[in-house]
């Protein structure tokens, strides 16, 4: 169940993937939000800017988290992201010890929280994470599909 927190973090991650849409890149966004919910990172996709295949919205604010508190190990955060992580992201968040993932849009295709995935929740791995799927999932929804039906 998503908490105050986490909707008012989803909104800001909202508002970065529209700036992403205005970049010209898929439109994701991702906030990390410390224990007392204040934002110390924040992403948006920025593939086709920089041509990193790296620099998906997660990673990127993972990136901007780990520099603003000086340390890997986030493990007293909460992402929060406007579309389900790829596996690429996953194994990023798994690595941060981030121990909480907040998410919008369901990924059919791509999805590792999941979807077409689980690999935040795999038994296998030594660290799991709670997944909370489908906050604000119409608005994210509706970005996804207004930048791709743009394309078409």
């Amino acid at each position: 169940m998503p908490t105050p927190r986490d909707l008012d973090a989803m909104h800001r991650a909202l508002a970065l993937a529209a700036e992403a849409a205005d970049g010209g890149d898929v439109p994701v966004g991702a906030v990390v939000i410390d224990q007392a919910g204040q934002i110390i990172g924040e992403g948006r996709n920025l593939r086709e800017i920089t041509n990193d295949p790296t620099a998906h919205a997660e990673v990127v604010a993972l990136r901007e988290a780990a520099s603003r508190i000086d340390s890997w190990h986030l493990a007293d955060c909460t992402l929060v992201v406007t579309l389900e992580p790829c596996v690429m992201c996953a194994g990023a968040i798994l690595q941060a010890r981030v121990p909480r993932v907040v998410f919008g849009s369901w990924d059919a295709k791509a999805g590792a929280a999941g979807s077409m995935y689980d690999v935040l929740r795999d038994r296998r791995l030594p660290h799991r994470v709670e997944v909370v799927g489908g906050v604000e999932e119409q608005r994210a929804v509706a970005q996804l599909r207004a930048f791709f039906g743009d394309l078409r």
